[in-house]
């Protein structure tokens, strides 16, 4: 099944440190108090944690506890969930997106980016790959959090419509978060969906969440109060993107290359 109207709902939530059962449970609750019927719905990076470097202790086995919660409400609730979580495959950890369809469908994307600054990169591995998959006739690429500001790997060569981004963005960092999701979905021509946390974490870090679907012209078209829990949801027409890529079609000038790692 394709469809014209993509409905889009994010999750915004305060994530209780490293307690996967507490995180799943409210989240459960949650996504229970979305209105409609949304396609898609979007939990921020590592949504069952916070942003820890415990991986060690709290990364799951590729089908473990977080990956059959989300089968299991995807295929109850009959839409998409998709989100990140540590998983631990072939003695390495991964801050793995995982995007669950009804229908039983998974792709998955390794964070390509890891965050040195935190020293994510001593504890997880990077992914490899840059994806792009298809659901209901739309196509779309994930990242997580930090990837925003490497636009080279997520450079749209007129394959993806909609850009996915699950983040752990700090509020210290708050104007930067908003100015690079704007940018990506203005250069790329394409729909963005940004889902962040909000609250504090165990580090000290506050999280204004600022989650966004943003038009492919770069203006927020939804977007929730700063550091508030709740959803924000909207929904993206195809016709107005393919109508915009039409009129203005700049992916035609874009400057031919390949990054180390595609295939």
């Amino acid at each position: 099944m394709n469809v014209a109207e993509l409905h889009v709902a994010i999750v915004q939530a305060n994530l209780l440190w490293e307690d996967i059962n507490g995180n799943i449970s409210r989240l459960s609750d949650m996504i229970d108090n979305i209105k409609g019927t949304p396609h898609i719905i979007i939990l921020p990076e590592m949504f069952t944690t916070g942003f820890s470097m415990n991986a060690s202790q709290l990364a799951e086995e590729p089908n473990g506890k977080t990956y059959r919660w989300m089968v299991e409400i995807s295929k109850f609730k009959g839409f998409a969930l998709c989100g990140s979580f540590m998983v631990c495959e072939g003695g390495r950890f991964y801050n793995r997106f995982h995007f669950v369809t009804p229908g039983g469908n998974l792709f998955i994307y390794d964070k390509r980016h890891l965050f040195s600054y935190a020293n994510e990169h001593t504890v997880f591995t990077p992914g490899e790959h840059r994806l792009v998959f298809e659901y209901l006739g739309w196509r779309i690429m994930p990242q997580i959090c930090y990837d925003v500001r490497f636009p080279v790997w997520f450079r749209n060569r007129g394959d993806y419509d909609l850009l996915i981004n699950v983040a752990s963005f700090p509020e210290t960092r708050r104007d930067i978060w908003r100015t690079l999701l704007k940018a990506r979905a203005i250069e790329n021509q394409c729909f963005v969906a940004a889902a962040n946390r909000a609250g504090d974490d165990e580090l000290g870090l506050h999280y204004a969440g600022d989650s966004m679907l943003i038009n492919a012209v770069g203006e927020p078209v939804a977007e929730i109060l700063p550091s508030a829990e709740g959803i924000v949801q909207s929904i993206f027409i195809k016709d107005e993107l393919a109508e915009l890529r039409k009129q203005f079609p700049v992916l035609l000038d874009a400057d031919e290359f390949k990054v180390e790692g595609e295939y």
